[in-house]
C-alpha cells in the first residue's frame, strides 16, 4: 500500500492509536485481507505499551495543558510514557529551557497516577 498523500494530520495518544489499530485489524479480519509485518508490529507495540484507556489518556492531556509551562507535545508524551517517578518526569523535560519546581513534578505525577 502506497501513500499518496497526507489528508489530516492530529496528535493522538498511544491508547488512542490502539484502539483505531484494532478497528483496522477488526475490518481486515471480517474482510478476510492479510495483515502486513508492519501492522502487525503496530498493533503489538501499541498493545504493549498502551497503559490506559484512550479516555483517560485524551483527559490527561487535556488537564496537563492547563498547567503553566506546559506544551501540547509534552503533554502527549507524558500521556504515552506515563512516568512515576521524578527523574522520569526530568528525563521528558531534559531538552527544554527552563527545570520544574519539584511541587510542578509532584503535580504531574499525581495526575498521571490518578489516569492509571
Amino acid at each position: 500500500m502506497k501513500v499518496k498523500g497526507i489528508i489530516s494530520e492530529e496528535k493522538v495518544t498511544l491508547p488512542e492509536m490502539r484502539a483505531v489499530l484494532s478497528g483496522v485489524e477488526a475490518e481486515r479480519i471480517a474482510a478476510e485481507k492479510e495483515t502486513s509485518y508492519e501492522f502487525r508490529r503496530s498493533i503489538e507495540h501499541a498493545n504493549q505499551l498502551a497503559k490506559t484507556t484512550p479516555e483517560k489518556s485524551r483527559d490527561l492531556v487535556s488537564q496537563l495543558v492547563q498547567m503553566e509551562k506546559m506544551k501540547p507535545e509534552i503533554a502527549f508524551r507524558i500521556a504515552n510514557i506515563m512516568p512515576k517517578t521524578r527523574d522520569e518526569v526530568r528525563a521528558i523535560f531534559a531538552k527544554e529551557r527552563f527545570t520544574l519546581t519539584p511541587e510542578e513534578i509532584d503535580r504531574i505525577i499525581e495526575l498521571v497516577t490518578t489516569h492509571f
